[in-house]
């Protein structure tokens, strides 16, 4: 299992969402807060669904999102850390 951390900008501690408020079904505003006593900044950001990366076994028909290009998918299933060479980028080499 993955966890996203999100990390303040001023002193690279890392920040909570405080609260969050749906503004449609695909946008989401949340309040942040350094977990850092010292430093103890506040933000404000916004998560926002934006391409399809696979489809849903449960499709809701009234969810109309563009499929993500086929080099975001492909980059998504690679590590950050990934040095291996994709089979698929050797073929296209080639």
């Amino acid at each position: 299992m993955s966890t996203y951390k999100l990390v303040c900008p001023h002193c690279g501690g890392v920040l909570r969402i405080r609260t969050s408020v749906g503004q449609h079904i695909f946008l989401r505003t949340a309040y942040l807060q350094c977990c850092t006593v010292a430093c103890g900044a506040t933000f404000r950001g916004q998560f926002e669904i934006t391409h399809e990366m696979s489809p849903s076994g449960m499709p809701n028909p009234t969810v109309q999102l563009p499929v993500a290009p086929q080099s975001v998918r492909r980059e998504s299933m690679r590590k950050g850390d990934e040095t291996q060479m994709d089979l698929l980028d050797l073929e296209n080499a080639s």
